[in-house]
């Protein structure tokens, strides 16, 4: 698709989308829908003033997506970028912002990579998410260093009381396969979940001008949460999630059969206590194992992370206080790093405040992180909501966070030793409306990142000949995201609009002004969903403006537009049924240089579901 076909209608659709804009993107649940993510404690919505989306596990079945950034690039502010198909390498842009930007946990537990930063969103099973929540901006006031450009929650699915099994089977495009197994239920003061799942697909070619065969992938996952209220302010939650990821890829021998071995593992203990009607704590510690090895080209990293959380709540009328003590030890297994310098910790406080009456909301936070070879991070946020008129609020929020260089970054064969944390300073404002079935969202933000670590081979202090990591560039994002919903009818219409301008402002360096790779400036969703007799139907458009991908912007992605198609319906009361039909035109695009996408695929499932 020709570029210039993707910009025009960007361009003139920021006013006629208002009235069209996304339920599955934005956060109009109701009244009484609470969200954890914002601050680290449970609040009502209508309390959050950070920019937020919440999706449960309605809305994400609906999408008919079969990997989880599928599911977020749906999400106002939100793209990805991989490298073939869902169990390949993948990016999560919040924003604009690198993928390592993004501080990623599982019910409460940190996902991360000691390697190249980030979360391996590949490797994180859309089958076990029961709800996915969304803080876009920098929050390292409350969550310490990686929340730059936001904050990801995923939530495994939960027990509750009786008994509720479940099963789906399905089949699609590329041979896929998958078939997904749940449990839940509790009795008297125990709850408890269980789900086991397998995806599989023979693949697709991912480099055609390559390496000519089809690169398919196994994943299978299990998940598990089991729940005891000791009384009624005591509660002991034990979770897990563990998802094993076999996938082919294209190395650099065409006669090899290449595959990356992926182990992601999250488990956690949580004690939540309410010690009186004002005050509450939680204890919780946690482990993340992140491994990947690759054959038969001899590779393997492994990174582990555990975290040590004590947070205590204080409710007084309309304040309410909070104090967390954390500590976080990171250890990283690389055959790339010197063996001596494999682990680092970090010790953080952080307060918080928040307040609400009448037309105003605040919230306050401040953190300091003692890195074992940084020193002290200091980082603070503050933020105001006044409503102004009925169902009307206006916001604006100023932040500051960082991010401390992965080990593999500093001491691996391509590292630079001394260099210094990602820092940024974060800016926005906007209004929000919400009225029954009717929202709408304006915000307008500016991100600017400071000592940004990108690899290239102009780092003087580089000791290998093909480049190592630097501190070599100053970055902003800054755009404006519109998002909202309304109700035709019984037709629900929606969307969200992007314009936003990720870019490297450095001064007197070659990309100084350039786009970030593999990013657009344009984005736009739009979604139409409506019950037709015993059927749900539903579509959805997305466009995404032109991008590049590389620094120097020579090599040019086009933009491109996809039409997706969903429908369900209820076979009996306990079977039901759902097909979708994803880029129905077949287009032809790429979300990274010589990296084919799937083109047009069909996804047939059922599912039993006794009530």
């Amino acid at each position: 698709m020709n570029s210039r076909n993707v910009r025009a209608p960007l361009a003139a659709l920021p006013l006629a989308i208002l009235a069209t804009l996304s339920h599955a993107q934005t956060s109009i649940a109701s009244l009484d829908e609470t969200m954890v993510t914002a601050t680290r404690v449970q609040q009502p919505l209508t309390d959050v003033v950070a920019d937020v989306t919440i999706l449960d596990r309605t809305q994400i079945e609906r999408t008919g997506a079969t990997g989880l950034a599928d599911v977020l690039a749906r999400v106002p502010g939100v793209a990805f970028a991989r490298n073939g198909g869902p169990a390949s390498t993948t990016s999560v842009y919040v924003r604009g912002a690198e993928s390592r930007f993004t501080a990623v946990f599982v019910d409460g537990v940190r996902i991360d990579s000691q390697s190249t930063g980030g979360a391996t969103w590949n490797a994180i099973p859309l089958a076990q998410v029961e709800r996915i929540e969304v803080v876009r901006g920098p929050a390292a006031a409350v969550y310490g260093s990686d929340a730059l450009g936001g904050v990801i929650q995923i939530f495994t699915r939960k027990g509750e009381t009786g008994f509720s099994p479940a099963i789906e089977l399905g089949a699609g495009s590329h041979g896929s396969r998958k078939v997904d197994i749940s449990l839940a239920g509790g009795q008297g003061a125990w709850d408890y979940s269980l789900g086991v799942s397998q995806q599989s697909s023979d693949g697709f070619n991912a480099q055609p001008a390559a390496n000519p065969d089809r690169d398919g992938y196994r994943n299978s996952a299990v998940s598990a949460r089991l729940g005891w209220q000791v009384n009624a302010g005591h509660r002991v939650e034990f979770t897990l999630l563990d998802s094993d990821v076999n996938a082919q890829y294209d190395g650099f021998r065409s006669t090899n059969d290449d595959r990356g071995l992926h182990d992601l593992r999250a488990t956690g203990l949580n004690w939540s206590a309410r010690w009186s009607d004002r005050y509450k704590t939680q204890v919780s510690v946690t482990r993340s194992r992140d491994r990947y090895e690759t054959t038969p080209s001899p590779y393997l990293t492994d990174t582990r992370i555990d975290s040590y959380l004590w947070l205590n709540e204080w409710q007084v009328g309309g304040h309410q206080f909070t104090a967390a003590l954390e500590r976080r030890e990171d250890e990283l297994k690389n055959a790339s790093t010197t063996p001596t310098m494999t682990a680092r910790h970090q010790d953080g406080i952080a307060l918080g405040y928040g307040w609400r009456q009448g037309a105003h909301s605040l919230q306050v936070n401040a953190r300091l992180d003692d890195d074992s070879e940084f020193g002290q991070q200091t980082n603070g946020s503050a933020a105001y909501a006044f409503a102004f008129l009925p169902n009307w609020r206006a916001l604006a929020s100023a932040g500051t966070a960082f991010r401390a260089p992965t080990l593999f970054q500093r001491f691996s064969m391509y590292g630079t030793p001394d260099l210094r944390p990602e820092t940024s300073r974060n800016i926005e404002a906007g209004v929000k409306y919400e009225a029954g079935s009717d929202s709408f969202s304006a915000v307008l933000y500016r991100n600017k990142v400071r000592d940004l670590i990108a690899y290239g081979t102009s780092v003087t202090s580089c000791a290998y000949r093909l480049g190592c990591y630097g501190n070599t560039d100053l970055a902003q994002y800054s755009g404006l995201t519109l998002a909202g919903s309304t109700k035709a009818g019984s037709v629900m219409l929606g969307g969200s609009l992007d314009f936003q301008n990720p870019k490297d402002v450095s001064v007197g360096k070659p990309n100084s002004g350039k786009q970030l790779a593999r990013r657009a400036r344009q984005m736009l969703t739009l979604t139409a969903d409506a019950p037709m007799g015993a059927w749900q139907l539903g579509g959805e458009v997305q466009l995404v403006g032109e991008r590049f991908n590389n620094a120097s912007n020579t090599q040019r992605l086009p933009g491109y537009g996809v039409l997706n198609l969903s429908a369900s319906t209820a076979l009996t009361p306990e079977w039901s049924f759902v097909g979708r039909v994803d880029n129905l035109g077949d287009k032809d695009y790429q979300t990274a240089l010589g990296y084919a996408t799937g083109g047009r695929t069909v996804y047939l499932g059922v599912k039993w579901a006794p009530r």
